[in-house]
């Protein structure tokens, strides 16, 4: 008996469906900041932050201590995340003192807020803040720090010279070596060449491709491999138009959109909580793919719903951005970077969508065989997300 073609569509979807279940619940990096903070005369103060989610396996799908979770914690569990954050920056980061080498700072860790924030509301995220005062001994020319290959996320090399913001600001991805802010005019001391591979300081025009291309990597990773609600919303434009112009037509509405939000957000002008934007975002994904079951070929009506999808998408975007205290020096470059970056993230999946389908060149066989068959699939995950994220 043949089986009917509805059925054999909705076998595919399943398939399709199947490969992404892992990664279903994703959320945004969890990145560990860094900040080095000094003043004339050598005192400094170094401070790390880390997100319990940091200590899973896969940080990307791990859940988010909230402040009406944490305190349902036993004083046990609580000196256990603590040791972990202890064990975990002594991992993780390297730091150095140009020309003395590696240092071993003496962190004091306690439970706070995002940015050392009082926790008020009961959705309030609970981080792990590590804070070690110190006098720069004399002699010392610079500070850098380095991801070890070990770690699982990015560490963000921030610092404030003489109570600013310091205009350069540096992503690290595991193995990578920051740059090293000059301390010599704090110190006094006399300038020596950088070692251990470091690059030195640079102010002005310097630091504005150095950040651009820091940023550039986060929002690149932000989308793939981590992103898979925006790999998904992408894969639902694709699959209804593969040629070149729809494809352009509705990336370029796509990046028109969220570039609007993420500027906006990420400026303080606009602030919606993540249980509001994530629900939305996958709700986009739903719709896109319902959209795909309905229509056979791209039509210019498309562009309209891709820029209001992509306005909630931006919201998403910036909420990799938010969590970090960008210098207002730095802010244009890092928001230029993130959104290049994740313009790359989309390309790449496009192209890779069009390596595996491009040999389909009868338009009703690819209809049948993977444009209704992955929305299918794309819309399942859609609602579930939705439904995960309203009860979160």
């Amino acid at each position: 008996m043949q089986i009917p073609l509805i059925l054999r569509r909705l076998f595919i979807a399943l398939f399709w469906l199947s490969l992404g279940t892992s990664t279903v619940l994703a959320h945004p990096i969890p990145d560990i900041p860094v900040c080095g903070s000094f003043v004339n005369g050598g005192s400094a103060t170094f401070s790390v932050e880390v997100n319990p989610r940091c200590f899973d396996p896969d940080p990307v799908t791990a859940t988010t201590l909230t402040k009406i979770q944490f305190s349902s914690l036993t004083e046990e569990r609580k000196a256990e995340l603590l040791a972990k954050a202890v064990a975990l920056v002594k991992l993780d980061i390297e730091f150095f003192l140009d020309p003395i080498g590696r240092m071993l700072p003496e962190f004091q860790f306690e439970f706070t807020g995002e940015a050392r924030k009082p926790l008020v509301a009961d959705e309030d995220v609970v981080v792990i803040s590590g804070l070690w005062s110190t006098q720069i001994p004399k002699g010392v020319t610079g500070w850098s720090i380095r991801a070890t290959p070990e770690t699982k996320v990015a560490v963000v090399f921030q610092n404030v010279v003489n109570h600013t913001p310091h205009s350069r600001v540096a992503v690290l991805f595991p193995g990578e070596r920051s740059f090293t802010l000059d301390l010599t005019e704090l110190t006094g001391a006399v300038p020596e060449k950088a070692t251990h591979g470091a690059v030195p300081s640079s102010r002005g025009f310097g630091d504005l491709p150095s950040t651009i291309w820091s940023f550039c990597k986060q929002g690149f990773a932000h989308v793939v491999p981590d992103g898979l609600d925006h790999i998904l919303f992408v894969l639902g434009l694709f699959l209804l138009g593969r040629t070149w112009k729809p494809m352009l037509y509705q990336v370029s509405m796509f990046t028109l959109a969220h570039s609007v939000t993420l500027a906006l957000s990420t400026l303080g002008h606009v602030n919606l909580p993540a249980k509001v934007v994530q629900p939305l975002i996958a709700a986009t994904i739903a719709l896109v793919a319902l959209e795909n079951l309905w229509k056979a070929r791209y039509t210019h009506g498309r562009l309209l719903v891709v820029f209001v999808f992509g306005l909630i998408h931006g919201l998403g975007f910036a909420s990799a951005l938010q969590d970090l205290t960008i210098p207002k020096d730095a802010l244009v470059a890092a928001l230029v970077g993130f959104n290049v970056g994740v313009e790359g993230g989309q390309l790449a999946v496009i192209a890779g969508a069009l390596l595996l389908t491009g040999w389909i060149r009868d338009h009703r066989n690819y209809r049948r065989w993977v444009a209704i068959p992955g929305s299918l699939a794309i819309g399942m995950v859609g609602v579930y997300w939705t439904v995960e994220r309203l009860q979160q």
